[in-house]
């Protein structure tokens, strides 16, 4: 990673370009801070200028990332090779970054599929196996702090002056555009996938367990929704995040399909030395009384199916975090962690992070959580591979960001979707353990779709 410290996008294209050879390339980012402007605007405006879009906000640490183009991706078979390739671009890309903020100098946001090994549907046509997109333009805006980092990807042929007056010309019409109001879409249908089916799939799944081949397994399914017209993103961004305030809100979008949600469940943070985990898992619906939130929370909080599940993910999370963090700290019992329409187990795991790891090697050592695989993992997964009546993509799997400077921050896609023009796929899932029932099961996964149904009008 080279860094310089040139006043303009220009100047330092010009330094780049005329420094390599004509069969060479090289990744060039430049940062400056700008006044505020609105992410959704922003985030909207990438519509008129047909370029693949990306969004990411954490409403609790007032933090936003709105991507718009793709200046390079990164796609390979296996979450691993994600690493090699990143630090392998970051090391060779010029960097023009005086800030050193998480979320600015080169930073990429992607996904990656839940099973790699489970094949593939047309459902997931536009989306590689694992991706990280390290966008043209993005917009970070940190509390009162608002930041734009402009990357592309240039040889030795380029022409300094050109690149720099068309990415001054987008740049311009991102950052003033003020889009009108937009519409929710009329939903026209909406059908449950093969429902009956998968209540016998979970039947298999609690005879699995009983016959002493895992504690657990994760079964998902699809509600699939269609409307009169087209799906606009930057509305369901804007009503989730007011719906759901407590929750990461991310959207990718390629080639028209757009994966996006709103999912209380982070996988991992890191920031310089700073790690923390949280163990989500453990689920029933808000009450619609003060008293009866209160009794329901306190029924979850002593429930013995829901606190061995929990368990379950705590164990798995705090043995694979020991070998990355120098000290860690993991409370003794959970505590209640309320959303507009649910209300889940919650424990934090904190750590301080060892030199020579990365966010990456922490991630791939997680996935898939108890809480969206199963205990043990190999197990359940060989399960959910030959019995589950879905193809889960990006579902489920980690979804989030990393910067140059190794900061980054990973969520597991749940309370989520996939928008395709006119039409939508929505995913849930429940833990099945061997005393579960599948009429019960059935109902969680409906609260569990509530999040993206309620705003796209269902």
């Amino acid at each position: 990673m080279i860094e310089v410290k040139e006043e303009t996008i220009e100047s330092t294209l010009r330094k780049v370009i005329q420094d390599l050879l004509p069969s060479e390339s090289r990744l060039v980012s430049f940062t400056k801070r700008i006044k505020y402007i609105d992410p959704l605007h922003f985030f909207e405006a990438g519509t008129n200028l047909h370029m693949d879009r990306s969004f990411w906000k954490s409403t609790l640490d007032k933090f936003t990332l709105v991507g718009i183009g793709t200046a390079y991706a990164i796609q390979a078979n296996h979450s691993h090779q994600l690493k090699e390739k990143w630090d392998a671009l970051v090391q060779m890309a010029i960097i023009n970054n005086p800030y050193h903020v998480p979320g600015t100098g080169i930073t990429a946001i992607g996904g990656m599929d839940f099973d790699p090994l489970k094949p593939r549907t047309v459902l997931w046509d536009k989306f590689a196996t694992n991706e990280l997109c390290i966008p043209t333009f993005l917009l970070m805006e940190k509390e009162d702090s608002v930041y734009l980092t402009i990357t592309v990807y240039v040889n030795g042929e380029d022409n300094p002056e050109v690149i720099a007056k068309q990415l001054g010309e987008k740049e311009r019409f991102l950052t003033s555009y003020r889009g009108d109001g937009l519409c929710k879409p009329s939903l026209v249908s909406k059908e449950e996938v093969n429902r009956t089916n998968w209540k016998q799939t979970v039947r298999k799944g609690t005879e699995f367990i009983s016959s002493g081949h895992a504690n657990k397994v994760v079964l998902a399914r699809e509600l699939k929704l269609e409307f009169k017209e087209p799906i606009h993103v930057t509305t369901v961004i804007q009503d989730l995040i007011v719906s759901q305030p407590t929750s990461y809100i991310f959207a990718f979008e390629k080639a028209g399909d757009c994966f996006i949600g709103a999912t209380p469940e982070r996988l991992v943070k890191v920031e310089k030395d700073a790690l923390l985990s949280t163990c989500l898992a453990g689920t029933a619906p808000r009450g619609k009384t003060d008293e009866e939130d209160q009794a329901i929370g306190e029924q979850l909080l002593y429930d013995p199916k829901n606190r061995e599940e929990h368990d379950f993910v705590v164990q798995m999370i705090k043995k694979s975090l020991k070998e990355f963090c120098k000290e860690m700290q993991v409370p003794d019992k959970p505590v209640l962690y309320k959303l507009k329409n649910l209300q889940h187990l919650y424990t934090p795991v904190k750590g301080i992070f060892k030199e020579g790891n990365s966010v990456f090697d922490v991630v791939e050592k997680l996935h898939p959580t108890p809480a969206l695989g199963g205990e043990p993992r190999e197990a359940a997964l060989q399960f959910i591979r030959e019995h589950e009546l879905l193809d889960r993509g990006w579902y489920g799997a980690p979804i989030g960001w990393v910067d140059s400077n190794q900061n980054g921050e990973f969520a597991v896609a749940i309370r989520s979707g996939l928008l395709k023009g006119d039409k939508a796929s929505l995913f849930a899932g429940c833990g099945v353990v061997k005393e579960s029932d599948p009429e019960a099961e059935l109902e969680e996964t409906g609260i569990k779709f509530l999040p993206m149904l309620n705003v796209l009008g269902g």
